[in-house]
C-alpha cells in the first residue's frame, strides 16, 4: 500500500478528505476543524485533496477557480498539512477521478441520485444553473474516495448522506464482481468550539460573508482582525460572562478559549474586571497571534508560484500511482480490454 508511512505489522488506516476552493476559510473553520488536520498525520496515512472539479458544479470565473485553488492549496499547507507526511494534491491533476467517477455511474441507480438532499437544496439557491454535474456529484465524490481504498471520510453532517451512496455503489459493485472497493466509514470529526459572526453572533462565520465584517479570515491581516472584533457586537450589559441571553460576549469567550486553549470558565475568570473594550481588544489580538504564522508562512509560498507548482505536482504523482492501481482493476473487472 502506498503510503506515507507504513508499518507492516500494524498498517495504519488511511483517510481521505476533499475541500472545495470556494468562499474564503474563516477563523471558524480553523478553530473548528483545520486546527486539527496536521496533526492527523500521527495516527493515519492521510490523503487530501483540493477538490476543483467539484467547484464548477456552480457558477465560477475561471480566474476566481485558478486563485482560490492555488490558495487553498497553499494554506492547507501553512495550517500544518506537511507534504512530507500527507498526500497533498489537486483533484483534477489525477485524471482517475474523472474517469471512475463515469464508470460508476453505470453501478449507481437513478433513484439513489435522486434523493440526495443536498441537491435539491443547491438547485432551489440557484435555479438558473441546475446542471448535471450538480446532480452528479455525490458520485464523483464516490469515485474520490474508492480510488484511494479510504478506510475514515471526515465529512460534516450534510455529507454523511454521500458517504452511504459511496458505501452502496462500492457495495453493488464489489457484489457483482469480486472485492475491489474497501468499505469507508464517514466521520463527523470532534471539532472546537462553534463560531459565530462577529456582527450577528446568532449567525454562523461563514467564508462566503457579504462585506466580511462578520468574519474574521485566514489570511486577514493583523489590523483588519483587530478592527473586526474592536468592532463585534456585545449587549448593553457589562458583565463577561457566557450565557444565552449574551450571544456576542459568549461567542468571543468561546473564541478567547478555543485560541488559548483554555475553559470559558477560566476565559470569564481571567476578564471578570475587565471592560469590553478591553476584553475584545485582547480576544482580537489571540486571534491576530494564533493567524500570524499561518498567513505568514502562506505568504511565502505564495511568493514562489514554481515551487507550488512543484508540489502540487509531486503530490498528484502520488496520489496517481494509489488511485490507478485502483482503476485498472475496476477497468479489467469490467471487461475492458488493456493494453
Amino acid at each position: 500500500m502506498e503510503a506515507v508511512q507504513n508499518n507492516e505489522a500494524a498498517p495504519r488506516k488511511r483517510v481521505f478528505s476533499a475541500i472545495k476552493p470556494t468562499g474564503n476559510p474563516t477563523l471558524g473553520n480553523y478553530v473548528g476543524a483545520m486546527k486539527y488536520w496536521g496533526g492527523m498525520a500521527d495516527e493515519y496515512d492521510c490523503l487530501y485533496a483540493v477538490a476543483d472539479l467539484h467547484a464548477i458544479t456552480v457558477n465560477i470565473e475561471p480566474k476566481e477557480l485558478r486563485e482560490n485553488s492555488k490558495r487553498l492549496f497553499a494554506l492547507l499547507i501553512a495550517i500544518g498539512i506537511d507534504p512530507d507526511r500527507n498526500v497533498l494534491f489537486m483533484q483534477s491533476h489525477v485524471s482517475a477521478h474523472a474517469e471512475l467517477g463515469w464508470l460508476l455511474n453505470n453501478y449507481t441507480m437513478f433513484g439513489e441520485a435522486r434523493r440526495m438532499t443536498q441537491f435539491k437544496e443547491k438547485s432551489k439557491k440557484a435555479p438558473d444553473n441546475i446542471n448535471v454535474g450538480l446532480f452528479d456529484y455525490p458520485v464523483l465524490m464516490a469515485a474520490d474516495i474508492l480510488l484511494y481504498q479510504a478506510d475514515i471520510v471526515p465529512v460534516g453532517d450534510d455529507q454523511m448522506q454521500h458517504v452511504e451512496l459511496c458505501r452502496t455503489i462500492a457495495q453493488r459493485f464489489n457484489n457483482k464482481y469480486s472485492p475491489t472497493f474497501k468499505m469507508p466509514e464517514g466521520r463527523v470529526p470532534k471539532s472546537g468550539a462553534r463560531i459565530y459572526s462577529l456582527a450577528d453572533p446568532t449567525a454562523k462565520m461563514g467564508k462566503s460573508d457579504g462585506d466580511g465584517s462578520g468574519s474574521v479570515f485566514i489570511l486577514d491581516k493583523p489590523e483588519d482582525i483587530m478592527r473586526k472584533f474592536k468592532r463585534a457586537v456585545t449587549d448593553c450589559d457589562s458583565k463577561i460572562k457566557a450565557s444565552k441571553d449574551k450571544p456576542g460576549i459568549t461567542n468571543l469567550l468561546n473564541i478567547y478559549a478555543s485560541l488559548c486553549g483554555i475553559t470559558v470558565a477560566a476565559a470569564e475568570k481571567e476578564f471578570e474586571n475587565s471592560d469590553y473594550a478591553a476584553f475584545k481588544t485582547r480576544v482580537g489580538e489571540a486571534a491576530a497571534e494564533t493567524l500570524r504564522p499561518i498567513r505568514e508562512k502562506y505568504e511565502a509560498l505564495r511568493r514562489d508560484d514554481v515551487a507550488l507548482a512543484e508540489l502540487m505536482k509531486a503530490g498528484a504523482e502520488r496520489a496517481s500511482r494509489i488511485a490507478h492501481r485502483t482503476l485498472e482493476k475496476v477497468y479489467k473487472k469490467i471487461g475492458f480490454v488493456r493494453v
